[in-house]
């Protein structure tokens, strides 16, 4: 159901997502988007209390954003841009929070039925729909080309449905038939017309599937075969459910909403038990290629328990046992390693899959 504030407008509904349910005092999660000003605060704080269970919403700020929007003290936050938090530590919550930027999506329970939920059990990530997020998916071309197609209405820009060929590359990468193209390569489509994006592409002999037919309110379904992108190439995509979802609530669909599941680019946890010779590595700050500071392994001695436990050369850090290193400086990142004297868990990714992320504007998967 949707609250409408005449005030406010309709970009920003608080949505309950769940049908009724059986279980007694359990209400229904809620959605709101909270868009602010480069120099406007969200107007609420985040805080673990002890003896109280959660990412608990706090001190609302009279006639602030949230006010504003519905969030009221004592709701339970149970995702932030579509990933299910409840889980996480504390301080990883606030960060992704602060990496938002002006923009965040945020899913909250009331207090009382948070806590009634979790007396009887309920797993809280399973009280939303599983496909609320749109999806970045890796193509790599084979011989028959990326194994997808894109038509558009006349005269539109933005619009661009995909039609994806069965086992091809793009259906193998995640592309879900019938979906929306949001992004290419890191770039918005929404400023273009069909026309303007036929000509980023190779004509239709180039190689690549295609029906080679659409209908009179369409151009016909070309053959995409990406100039710049070689032999690989990057979409955002969402269902049409998905896209109508964050259309209504104004919210621009980016890929740091996305579902990152079917990506070949993936972080590893290191578990590493300290030897006789210490850890085996090396941590050295220096500048990411998105310009911010970052804490990277090097110097990984052969057969000690950091190479054991599978570090490469060159890995950034991202969290140091579960908590996310993200606003420390090198020698508060080292403190935190070194807090348990025998062994550390380190959260790590890799050089070509930060760069990914960072292509894409995802930031820290």
């Amino acid at each position: 159901k949707f609250e409408f504030n005449p005030k406010d407008g309709i970009d920003n509904p608080a949505l309950s997502l769940t049908e009724d349910t059986d279980d007694e005092g359990v209400g229904e999660p809620r959605f709101y988007l909270l868009n602010k000003g480069s120099a406007e605060t969200f107007g609420f704080c985040l805080h673990e209390e002890l003896g109280c269970q959660g990412h608990i919403i706090r001190q609302v700020e009279l006639g602030g954003l949230a006010q504003r929007r519905g969030l009221q003290d004592g709701d339970r936050l149970l995702h932030v841009n579509g990933r299910f938090v409840d889980h996480m530590d504390h301080h990883r919550v606030v960060q992704k929070i602060k990496a938002s930027g002006n923009q965040v999506l945020l899913v909250v329970l009331d207090g009382d039925s948070y806590k009634a939920a979790k007396a009887l059990g309920r797993d809280l990530s399973q009280m939303l729909p599983a496909d609320i997020r749109p999806r970045l998916c890796h193509i790599t071309r084979d011989k028959s080309g990326f194994g997808f197609s894109v038509s558009g209405p006349e005269g539109a820009k933005g619009t661009f449905q995909l039609s994806v060929r069965q086992d091809g590359p793009a259906e193998r990468a995640g592309v879900p038939p019938g979906s929306w193209l949001l992004e290419l390569n890191g770039a918005s489509v929404r400023s273009y017309s069909y026309a303007q994006l036929a000509r980023k592409v190779c004509a239709p002999d180039a190689g690549g599937w295609g029906t080679g037919s659409g209908n009179a309110a369409e151009h016909p379904v070309f053959p995409i075969q990406l100039k710049r992108s070689g032999s690989k190439v990057t979409l955002l995509v969402a269902s049409s459910a998905v896209e109508e979802f964050y259309r209504l609530r104004g919210l621009r669909v980016t890929a740091a909403l996305a579902d990152v599941s079917w990506l070949p680019f993936k972080v590893r946890e290191l578990h590493m038990v300290k030897g006789p010779a210490g850890y085996g590595f090396l941590l050295k700050e220096d500048d990411c290629s998105s310009g911010a500071t970052g804490q990277f392994l090097w110097d990984v001695d052969v057969g000690l328990p950091a190479e054991q436990a599978g570090m490469k050369e060159g890995d950034r850090l991202l969290a140091v046992n579960g908590e996310s290193i993200e606003g420390l400086d090198h020698h508060q990142t080292v403190l935190r390693i070194r807090a348990h004297d025998d062994q550390v868990k380190l959260l790590v990714i890799d050089p070509a899959s930060d760069e990914f992320y960072q292509s894409v504007s995802f930031g820290d998967p």
